[in-house]
């Protein structure tokens, strides 16, 4: 296991009664709106989500602006994050909530406006009374994630392009604003494939990372600080791979948040993948995320590994818990494997073509992060 702290990000939308529509809305009544605000969640953490986690984990915690955090609780949350010693990793504005038709994209003006001053108000509070709950290390600092079910369109027209000229417009705007309180955020795009559009403006990692390099480009805005919210289920949303999309994001030194959880197309057992709704599992033990867990090492990468999850819809409170433990220590177990993997004869097995056997190497490394998982799990 590593000597050092790992960081591990837990999201406050992950605990709800239930997601409606097509399956109950208040299955677990004990975290209904009026019964379970975030200070109540951050305790949840601290009680029974860190008791059963290995001591060399740290944990944050990811919130939206303004329906998770807002001008009249953020104080009393920093308070509990404070006193629980577990940090803020990661704000996003839930603009989505308020704005749709395309917010800070818009092309209705006083839309576009509404939605620039409400990610300024997010931004602002992180920095206000939000402030205390940072990591110490500015290295670990908060990343304002910038991912809006908004930024999408469902009619095909030549104003998509305004739209995205819109978009980036805005980001430079709320960049030079939040450059104006300290700079210390790590501004991170969650590309997505759709929802809540059926077409969304920055589908893909290469989108973003273009995305950002034009933002530079128009409004000198520096890319330092600037890059992706990793989403291993998005890449699998759209049929792209994953592994790939890694070596995209850490080749560009641009990956300064991630989400790490599954559509479940990919290790046999629960089911989902391409072209399915975001249906937001967590960590699967799978060679895929070993590699990626590998990759990762490789990088040096040392931020936070968020757990963007939704338990099932027939999950007790007990039961939804239990499944966020269990994403943490899936992705702590594919880390473990991927530090013992011979890499050196991994290597040697690709290089002179021998893929069955490179085959045997992962599997076999898929099957001590199982191992590493069950030791770990209780």
């Amino acid at each position: 296991m590593p000597e050092n702290k790992t960081l591990h990000s837990i999201c406050r939308w992950t605990f709800h009664a239930g997601k409606g529509g097509f399956v109950p809305a208040d299955i677990r009544p004990q975290w209904a709106a009026e019964n379970f605000d975030t200070t109540d969640f951050v305790r949840l953490v601290k009680d029974k989500v860190s008791p059963r986690l290995p001591n060399h984990i740290q944990l944050g915690i990811e919130l939206h602006y303004d329906n998770e955090y807002n001008e009249n609780n953020a104080v009393d949350i920093a308070d509990a994050l404070f006193d629980t010693g577990i940090y803020l990793a990661m704000i996003t504005p839930g603009a989505h909530l308020h704005f749709a038709y395309g917010g800070i994209a818009s092309l209705d003006a006083k839309e576009r406006e509404a939605a620039e001053k409400y990610g300024e108000r997010s931004v602002e509070l992180v920095y206000g009374p939000l402030r205390k709950a940072w990591h110490p290390d500015a290295d670990k600092a908060p990343s304002l994630v910038i991912w809006n079910g908004s930024f999408g369109y469902d009619i095909a027209t030549v104003f998509i392009k305004q739209m995205y000229q819109n978009l980036k417009e805005s980001m430079a705007k709320l960049c030079h604003f939040e450059q104006t309180l300290g700079g210390n955020l790590y501004f991170a795009i969650e590309p997505k494939p759709n929802e809540g559009h059926p077409v969304m403006l920055i589908p893909t990692v290469a989108s973003a990372l273009l995305f950002w390099r034009r933002v530079e480009e128009e409004f000198g805005i520096s890319r330092e600080k600037k890059g992706v919210n990793k989403e291993i289920g998005h890449s699998e949303m759209i049929g792209l791979d994953p592994v790939y999309d890694t070596v995209e994001e850490l080749d560009n030194r641009a990956m300064f948040h991630t989400h790490l959880n599954s559509q479940g197309y990919n290790d046999g057992i629960i089911l989902g993948g391409p072209a399915k709704y975001d249906i937001d599992h967590g960590v699967r033990i799978n060679g895929m995320n070993v590699a990626i867990a590998g990759l990762m090492q490789q990088a040096g990468y040392q931020r936070w590994k968020g757990h963007d999850m939704q338990v099932r819809p027939y999950d007790s409170t007990e039961q939804g818990i239990d499944r966020v433990v269990r994403s943490i220590l899936s992705w702590e177990a594919c880390e473990e494997a991927a530090r013992e993997l011979n890499v050196g004869q991994l290597l040697a097995h690709l290089t002179a073509r021998n893929t069955a056997k490179a085959e045997d190497m992962m599997r076999a490394a898929v099957a001590r992060a199982d191992g590493f998982f069950n030791k770990m799990y209780v």
